[in-house]
């Protein structure tokens, strides 16, 4: 067992509630932000909490505020992998630092980030990664695309050797991008799902996927008899969910390569559990929508199949939501069911532009990178897609909204922050060091900013990959970019 101080400037955000469990031990002092221009040094070591900032809460009625740290300190407990405390560098170390460490205590390791940002592990909503192989394949929509490139490639997935080598190298990919969670889409082969959680629970990893669903509408060497596929599912919960920090999503892929009676037992299976997860596609695409309607007629549309079916509630994510009707819209809010926004799979695939300020009006929204109709795994790349989204519908998107997203309000939308999200003591420690300056371009662009909005806003833009310094997965390094030259 080692305590790690990591000296870093940090940013988070925080529920009202968390600020009122930090307030009873540690002094936050309330700011605006957005005219700080001062050099690190220069500033308050103190908890910093900027309540004029107005954040879209993903949790209906819970206020969200960024706190920033910009010589603060992260403590972390290896043997746990849990947050220990959080704050001033000056009082971690006077806390923890090795001078106060009494004879049979555990070692303390300090970690010299000054020059950098921790921020929460990114997390992931909605992302296939048997596609990661197929990403970026040109010139279709969404049905075509799915025949075309889709399938072929998930039908290697019965092979163990293909499945093992994916998920690893998918995972990996997640850590290099700073994402430490994710809702994931395995295929339809139970070896898929195996190989995936295999390895994610090597790494250590809060990750949640499950066997696609599928009995009509694609290919027959895809597409398994209905109650087979269910009870393939029921064989994984028993196995996986909730073992460490695996869980299960029940997966039917979507209403089109379901029969009604698949989509009735898929029901039947989510509403005998409290905390396995549902996720599914919704709306993304007009002819979808369309062929839904062909296949369903006797139903008031797309959602209200879900509906029928017994598929909505708390722990559904529903990917996209893009073409939606006010009265589908209330359905998800009485549900409590969540949206997914997939930014750059809608943008690639020519889907259509997704309202967050309207969906986040009615029901929680996450942001998601889909690979791989999604072109990047990078969550800031897909903040900086989100953000151009918004834009073309005069709607920006602000630096602190994106970040709050893809960190506690993702981890609120999948029902997890009590576990992830944020800095909150005993809380998981899966975060990211990010270097603000992490390409020639944005050292140079970083120099003219004036504010941490600034600074934030051009990270949303500019930064991918190549930020990402380290990814700690429950207190272990997973993650070390590495070293040029």
């Amino acid at each position: 067992m080692t305590i790690h101080i990591y000296q870093a400037q940090l940013l988070h955000y925080l529920t009202e509630e968390n600020l009122a469990a930090r307030a009873k031990h540690t002094h936050v002092e309330t700011a605006d932000l957005t005219n700080d221009s001062l050099t690190n040094a220069e500033r308050p070591s103190i908890t910093v909490v900027d309540k004029n900032v107005t954040l879209l809460p993903v949790v209906a009625g819970v206020k969200v505020y960024p706190e920033y740290i910009a010589n603060g300190a992260l403590v972390v407990d290896d043997a746990t992998g849990r947050v220990v405390d959080y704050g001033s560098c000056a009082s971690m170390m006077s806390q923890y630092g090795n001078a106060s460490r009494q004879e049979g205590q555990a070692p303390v390791q300090i970690h010299d980030c000054q020059d950098q940002l921790i921020m929460p592990g990114f997390i992931d909503t909605h992302v296939h990664y048997p596609q990661i192989d197929m990403i970026a394949a040109f010139g279709e929509q969404l049905l075509d695309w799915l025949n075309n490139y889709t399938f072929v490639t998930e039908a290697n997935f019965g092979d163990t050797k293909i499945a093992d080598d994916t998920a690893k190298f998918f995972l990996n990919q997640l850590l290099a991008n700073g994402t430490t969670s994710a809702l994931v889409f395995s295929t339809s082969h139970p070896q898929s799902v195996e190989s995936f959680f295999n390895e994610s629970c090597r790494l250590n990893t809060r990750m949640i996927t499950g066997n696609v669903l599928m009995d009509q509408n694609a290919p027959e060497h895809l597409c398994v008899p209905t109650e087979q596929g269910i009870r393939d599912t029921q064989n994984i919960i028993d196995k996986w969910h909730e073992r460490g920090r695996q869980h299960v999503a029940i997966t039917p892929r979507f209403a089109i390569t379901s029969t009604p009676k698949q989509l009735q037992m898929t029901g039947e299976l989510y509403r005998s559990y409290d905390s396995v997860y549902l996720q599914t596609h919704l709306a993304e695409n007009l002819d979808e929508i369309a062929f839904v309607r062909e296949l369903y007629p006797n139903h008031k549309g797309y959602l209200d199949v879900y509906h029928d079916m017994g598929l909505l509630g708390r722990y559904t994510t529903l990917a996209h939501g893009i073409h939606l009707s006010t009265s589908e819209y209330e359905v998800l809010r009485d549900t409590g069911t969540q949206i997914a926004h997939c930014p750059t799979s809608n943008l690639f695939l020519g889907s259509g532009l997704f309202d967050l300020s309207k969906t986040l009006s009615y029901t929680g929204v996450s942001i998601a990178t889909d690979v791989g109709a999604g072109t990047s795994l990078s969550m800031l790349t897909t903040l900086s897609e989100a953000y151009k989204v918004q834009q073309l519908q005069s709607n920006p998107l602000s630096a602190h909204q994106g970040l709050y997203q893809i960190t506690l309000g993702n981890a609120q939308s999948l029902l997890l922050d009590d576990k992830i999200g944020n800095f909150m003591p005993n809380k998981e420690a899966d975060f990211v060091v990010i270097d603000m300056g992490g390409t020639d371009l944005m050292e140079r662009r970083m120099t003219q900013t004036k504010s941490l909005d600034e600074q934030l806003f051009v990270l949303m833009m500019l930064g991918d990959d190549r930020v990402i310094e380290e990814t700690i997965i429950a207190g272990v390094s997973r993650y070390k970019k590495a070293v040029a030259g």
